[in-house]
């Protein structure tokens, strides 16, 4: 089943309340579907619940999420209880973004414990039942190797009858449980050191997301027609001569300017090729939500007209 484009953009840095409304009612006017924040702590200004709730007080059909939210930071419960209430106060426009955790600085500036990518992901798994459970219409109980809730019942319920869960995630194991539980499912590089590098690009090379995707549906079964998938765009740009972006970008990722161009974080060309790319890619690997970052929201505005909702 294929499914209708949506475009989201994150934003992060210094903003002024005037600034930051303004860009948040620009993303709703320019018809991006979601506002999303990062969620780290190490050279990223806002918190990003907090920001996720203004940017909703500030719009009125803009969805708003995190992207994603490292599982290891809060109490899952904790988590499912500050989306909820953001989707009662916002009418039901959150999206729960969550994922395992990698940003290691993030880690080692707060001391906390850095664990094997397993242990992390087993408990987010963990976390996901808890956050099931806290959605669910009685009290529940979970008792688990990471977590233990007894006899809990979390309200508020969010005001939509299911809040979209999204898992980001980069490995077969994270991609695969995003299969199981997900309803979006971010698509991303193993990333490890907390930038777009070389080894970020490499795999992310197009038969590399073709891998990411056969772990997906591996995971989804039967389910997968009913995921939404979705790709950040770290290298993204509208431009006449993607050719000569590729020639400046590719020698600072050791890679060839095709190679760069087809990788699954690049979305470069003028807009006739960029929407082209995009239908390409709905087609080969049913990706359908695209996200940019804030320097490139009004850049990609004419994409967003032309594809959203189709």
């Amino acid at each position: 089943m294929v499914k209708n484009f949506r475009f989201g953009v994150q934003i992060g840095g210094n903003f002024t309340p005037e600034s930051f409304a303004k860009t948040a009612e620009r993303a709703e006017e320019l018809g991006y579907s979601t506002l999303y924040f990062p969620d780290h702590f190490i050279d990223t200004e806002l918190a990003p619940m907090v920001a996720m709730a203004v940017a909703a007080a500030s719009t009125k059909t803009l969805r708003v999420g995190a992207l994603v939210f490292d599982n290891d930071y809060k109490h899952p419960a904790i988590l499912a209880k500050e989306i909820a209430t953001i989707d009662v106060l916002s009418g039901g426009r959150t999206e729960l973004g969550i994922g395992a955790g990698w940003m290691e600085v993030d880690y080692t500036a707060l001391g906390l414990p850095y664990d094997r990518p397993g242990v992390r992901i087993e408990r987010l798994e963990e976390a996901l039942a808890v956050i099931k459970g806290c959605y669910g219409p009685d009290a529940f109980s979970f008792s688990g190797d990471h977590y233990t809730v007894s006899e809990y019942q979390s309200i508020p319920k969010p005001t939509q009858a299911h809040v979209p869960v999204l898992i980001g995630g980069g490995g077969p194991r994270v991609l695969k449980l995003a299969g199981r539980e997900a309803d979006i499912v971010g698509i991303n590089p193993n990333l490890r050191a907390g930038a777009v590098t070389a080894e970020a690009v490499t795999d992310s090379l197009a038969a590399m997301t073709d891998q990411k995707v056969a772990w997906i549906k591996e995971g989804a079964g039967a389910r997968f027609d009913d995921l939404e998938l979705q790709i950040r765009y770290f290298l993204a740009s509208i431009t006449d001569d993607r050719q000569k972006f590729a020639d400046a970008v590719a020698p600072g990722f050791g890679i060839s300017a095709e190679d760069a161009l087809e990788a699954g974080l690049a979305l470069v060309g003028s807009v006739d090729e960029v929407c082209d790319l995009m239908e390409s890619r709905r087609d080969r690997w049913g990706v359908s939500y695209a996200v940019v970052g804030g320097d490139e929201m009004e850049m990609f505005a004419p994409v967003v007209e032309r594809l959203a909702g189709h």
